[in-house]
């Protein structure tokens, strides 16, 4: 217990010594996730991000899931990159083979 204690004291005593720029970024307001770069471009293309943690999730690889679906690696690849975009009978295929809801994929 007194070990965590003076780690608290050092950590608090060396903030106190950081310069006030450094001190600023510290105390200042953070940015809600839904504004930064990071969430804007995880939004646009969903989708493709669900696809491969799926795909993923279900131990296959792009080249896997491809010869079960009787297509080439490559539009896997574009699906997931969000350069293809899924049909709806596309969808319900992979959902099937990855065992997800096809909704989630649409």
């Amino acid at each position: 217990m007194a070990y965590n204690i003076s780690i608290k004291h050092k950590v608090a005593r060396d903030l106190l010594k950081l310069p006030e720029n450094v001190k600023r970024l510290y105390e200042s307001d953070s940015v809600p996730i839904e504004e930064t770069d990071f969430w804007k471009e995880m939004q646009s293309n969903r989708i493709g991000n669900l696809l491969a943690g799926s795909r993923l999730k279900a131990g296959l690889t792009q080249a896997m899931l491809a010869k079960k679906l009787g297509i080439r690696q490559n539009m896997i690849s574009d699906y997931e990159r969000g350069r293809r975009r899924l049909s709806i009978s596309m969808a319900k295929k992979i959902a099937e083979l990855l065992q997800v809801n096809a909704d989630r994929l649409l």
